[in-house]
């Protein structure tokens, strides 16, 4: 190519092709689909963590009450499948050793399992109650499980500014079946890609509940944990607050510690 040819491309075609690559380095969906990858890349090999934490109740009238338990999670490498987690509760006593199981899938529906003491039998959680309230908290059982990347279909739709920061904004609509929540609506930090709010979307697409994620510590030099989680419906005014007190990692859990069977000795 002659140089009187170089310079008419540079001319006439480059700025052409500019705002056609430009439009697809910005397409909303790709965008999207990358930002939630990035997050994911950045959460993995972690392995396990135990944690004991605070759960306080709110009504709509002020009033409060307050539950204390452990949460278990284990990584499952296998990028097709889900982690497993465990919650057991310690206080009060008239719910204590209570204990849900969680094996979070990606397309198909959650395993979860209920150990109830007083019973002293496990009862499996329906696939199609996925999106009831978890021991009457503003936590569905589906919020209990991991946020799987695969489980849903994402889309950028603005960043904005967030506490001291700026933020990706995602619109997350869930593939698996059952799902309560039409789509939701994320804030991620656009440095730490740390999540910072979630807007919840029932089934009629009108907004449910927001979840703020607040006091961030991190752990082992990479990994970001919200010590503070506030879930507020916005539906009814109730409120539930998850505050972390202990938070370890690579703590030695195993397939074992998740199992129907360890759920009755988890006291």
């Amino acid at each position: 190519m002659n140089k009187l040819i170089m310079i008419l491309v540079a001319a006439f075609v480059l700025p052409l092709l500019v705002p056609v690559l430009a439009g697809a380095a910005e397409d909303p969906v790709a965008k999207g689909e990358a930002i939630a990858r990035e997050w994911d890349r950045r959460d993995r090999g972690y392995g396990d963590t135990s944690a004991t934490m605070k759960m306080i109740l709110e009504n709509r009238q002020g009033q409060t009450s307050e539950r204390k338990m452990r949460i278990l999670f284990l990584e499952v490498p296998d990028e097709n499948d889900g982690d497993k987690s465990m919650v057991v509760f310690d206080y009060p006593r008239d719910i204590k050793g209570t204990a849900l199981l969680s094996y979070s899938h990606i397309l198909k529906p959650d395993d979860q399992w209920l150990y109830l003491p007083a019973l002293k039998r496990v009862k499996r959680i329906s696939s199609n109650n996925k999106s009831g309230p978890f021991m009457g908290s503003e936590f569905a059982y589906e919020d209990i499980s991991s946020q799987e990347l695969k489980k849903f279909q994402y889309k950028w739709l603005r960043d904005e500014a967030c506490d001291k920061s700026v933020c990706f904004v995602l619109e997350q609509r869930p593939l698996y079946e059952n799902s309560g929540y039409t789509r939701q609506v994320a804030w991620y930090d656009k440095e730490t890609y740390r999540l910072q709010r979630v807007d919840y979307y029932d089934r009629r697409n009108a907004l449910l509940k927001t979840l703020i994620f607040s006091k961030y510590q991190q752990h082992l030099g990479k990994y970001w944990r919200a010590h503070d989680m506030y879930m507020v419906n916005q539906q009814t005014g109730k409120k539930t607050r998850l505050i972390y007190e202990k938070l370890k990692f690579k703590s030695g859990l195993t397939e074992k510690d998740f199992t129907q069977s360890s759920l009755k000795r988890m006291r």
